[in-house]
């Protein structure tokens, strides 16, 4: 598998990297979760993205099950979807528990959506102080913040705080409304930042007969850009392994042929950007 280096972290991370929903976060599919990750991990992936909104804490927890015995071995990352001080803290604490695992490799602000969600966590007594504190006492080793609906919001808080990560969303449709790509990408490129892409498939939306036909175009899509790794949420074993394939194969795609992935996408761009649009 393919890796690279998640910005100012150091780390190196694979370039396909394990979603934590999908199957992962079905508390009643505990071990054919538990089959995926294993089977992720013995074939490379070394990046975990959780959180706990996904399958009100299944998610964490059937992750957990196997970092009771492989945490070693990965880089994990969850968040907080809280925006208070006192709030994250608590949170941190339940993921610590569910996640079997006494510190977390990327603690991140979950889904950024508006100013007020930005003005909350910045406060002095907003989440961000809770990740510094974390920080200082090894709890948490990188802080980073993520959003899907507004790169502009994005763009606003890695100007106003030292991020060690972004992550955002990065598919064939991003062009056409409310682009990632376009400022948001370069800035976190120039700050170092560790950016980790997600919204690959747009739950699936970006296939297309006449669009996007495959998975080796809409992941190699993501890869062809200055992105450290691509999360992607796995259903079954058949899928992993395709991504894996992917992966182990990649090479960047050609200008020319970005572009043209890009105009493939443009006569259903709202579907490729519906969480932008309803999410």
């Amino acid at each position: 598998m393919q890796r690279r280096k998640l910005g100012k972290t150091g780390v190196s991370v694979s370039i396909f990297s394990l979603g934590g929903e999908s199957t992962l976060e079905r508390a009643d599919r505990a071990a054919e979760a538990e089959k995926i990750i294993n089977q992720a991990i013995d074939l490379g992936v070394n990046y975990l993205d959780t959180a706990p909104a996904y399958g009100m804490g299944g998610s964490e927890s059937n992750i957990g099950r196997v970092l009771s015995y492989r945490r070693s071995e990965v880089f994990l990352a969850t968040k907080t979807g809280d925006r208070s001080y006192d709030g994250t803290m608590r949170q941190v604490e339940k993921s610590l528990a569910r996640l079997q695992t006494d510190y977390i490799d990327l603690y991140q602000l979950h889904d950024m959506q508006t100013r007020e969600d930005l003005k909350r966590v910045l406060a002095e007594d907003g989440a961000i102080k809770a990740l510094e504190q974390l920080k200082k006492e090894k709890v948490i080793l990188n802080m980073g913040i993520t959003g899907h609906k507004d790169p502009a919001l994005l763009l606003q808080a890695i100007k106003e705080y030292p991020f060690d990560c972004l992550l955002m969303s990065l598919n064939a449709g991003d062009p056409h409304y409310r682009s990632f790509k376009q400022e948001l990408l370069p800035e976190a490129v120039r700050q170092n930042l560790g950016v980790i892409a997600m919204k690959v498939t747009a739950v699936g939306r970006i296939f297309c007969k006449k669009g996007i036909a495959k998975m080796d175009q809409a992941l190699g899509y993501t890869l062809s850009h200055p992105v450290s790794t691509a999360i992607i949420g796995i259903s079954t074993i058949a899928e992993l392994e395709e991504n894996v394939r992917i992966a182990e194969e990649f090479k960047p795609l050609a200008e020319e042929e970005i572009k043209r992935l890009e105009e493939l996408t443009a006569p259903y761009a709202e579907e490729a950007n519906f969480f932008k649009y309803h999410w």
